[in-house]
């Protein structure tokens, strides 16, 4: 018996959808163009003139990652337009924390099927993210594996690329004893601890999306407020006050604790007070419905701590003044001391 002639579209991909969607996004991936970038999307691979002028000696620095699980709540929302800022959020305020400005990025979007509209939301916020970060959205690629993932599946991942001048770069090699912790405050989980939020406040509370919290807003709605952006304020300080920071800590994954002994030498020890900054509404909601302990909780989100800094104590004042210039909630959070290699949390 002859069979039907087979197409790519039967199988599960579809070419003609893949096209819509790169004619949907071309102008929002225009916006995000930074001078430096030669040509426009859809050739073989992004082409960015490095500014020799302006770096005598520039090291190149690099950062992936994606936003977890946020992106089940998204799909449950329906709601993608904020996803993109998180990712950019995650991979842009890693490389300032070596000292580097976000030069581009590249974006990764992994789905069972294309739906355009939905996959244009996704880089709509992604370039939105890139316009926060001063960096170009410079390529990317939208993969349709059908038969693999499921019709409404989606996955999203970053690559940025930063660019810092060799000799300043931020690290635990400039951290010691009486610098001062400036924290930044996040309103919000950002992208990290989902797992934990989602098994706590939709599986073991019952909690609905839609629910009011707080008397103020949805579930939901706290859920998916999209990442604030720290990069391009941060850049500008380094810019400005480039004695005053000599390491930083983007606090995701891992919390306070798991993030700021990243830039801790031997012999010296964090002891943090966070109390300047206060905790929002959603991580007390979690703590409550679990219940999940302090520590646990301490552990796993932010809580209301965005970003570390260590500072010289004599430019504290001055970092505090740049962070309220730019409408960012920023406090001293505690110092770096003598002691084991250790963060110790009051």
């Amino acid at each position: 018996m002859k069979r039907e002639p087979v197409t790519y579209a039967a199988a599960g991909v579809d070419i003609e959808a893949g096209d819509a969607v790169v004619d949907r996004i071309a102008e929002v991936v225009a916006s995000t163009k930074r001078p430096e970038v030669l040509g426009g999307i859809g050739g073989f691979g992004g082409l960015f003139a490095l500014d020799t002028q302006r770096y005598q000696a520039p090291v190149l620095v690099a950062s992936t990652d994606g936003v977890g699980t946020k992106l089940e709540v998204a799909r449950l929302m329906d709601s993608y337009s904020t996803i993109g800022i998180d990712l950019v959020a995650m991979c842009v305020d890693d490389l300032v924390c070596v000292g580097a400005e976000p030069l581009f990025l590249l974006d990764y979007i992994a789905v069972g099927a294309i739906t355009p509209t939905r996959i244009a939301d996704v880089v709509t916020g992604i370039a939105e993210g890139c316009r926060q970060a001063r960096c170009s959205l410079l390529g990317g690629e939208t993969a349709e594996h059908g038969g693999v993932m499921k019709l409404d599946d989606l996955d999203v991942a970053g690559f940025s690329v930063g660019v810092v001048e060799r000799g300043n770069e931020l690290g635990m090699h400039r951290v010691a004893a009486g610098n001062v912790l400036i924290g930044i405050g996040s309103p919000n989980l950002r992208s990290n601890g989902f797992t934990l939020a989602r098994h706590v406040l939709l599986e073991r509370a019952g909690m609905d999306l839609g629910e009011i919290v707080a008397g103020k807003r949805t579930l939901g709605d706290l859920l998916l407020e999209p990442s604030v952006i720290y990069a391009a304020t941060i850049v500008d300080l380094l810019r400005g006050l480039p004695q005053a920071v000599n390491a930083i800590a983007h606090i995701t994954g891992g919390g306070i604790p798991g993030n700021l002994i990243r830039v801790l030498p031997e012999g010296l020890c964090a002891r943090v007070d966070r109390s300047g900054l206060a905790v929002p509404t959603i991580f007390e909601v979690i703590a409550e419905q679990g219940p999940v302990e302090s520590a646990e909780m301490d552990r796993v989100f932010n809580m209301g701590v965005g970003m570390i800094l260590c500072v010289e104590a004599e430019e504290v004042a001055s970092v505090l003044r740049h962070f309220e210039a730019a409408s960012l909630v920023a406090a001293e959070i505690g110092r770096i001391e003598p002691g084991d290699q250790s963060v110790v949390m009051a």
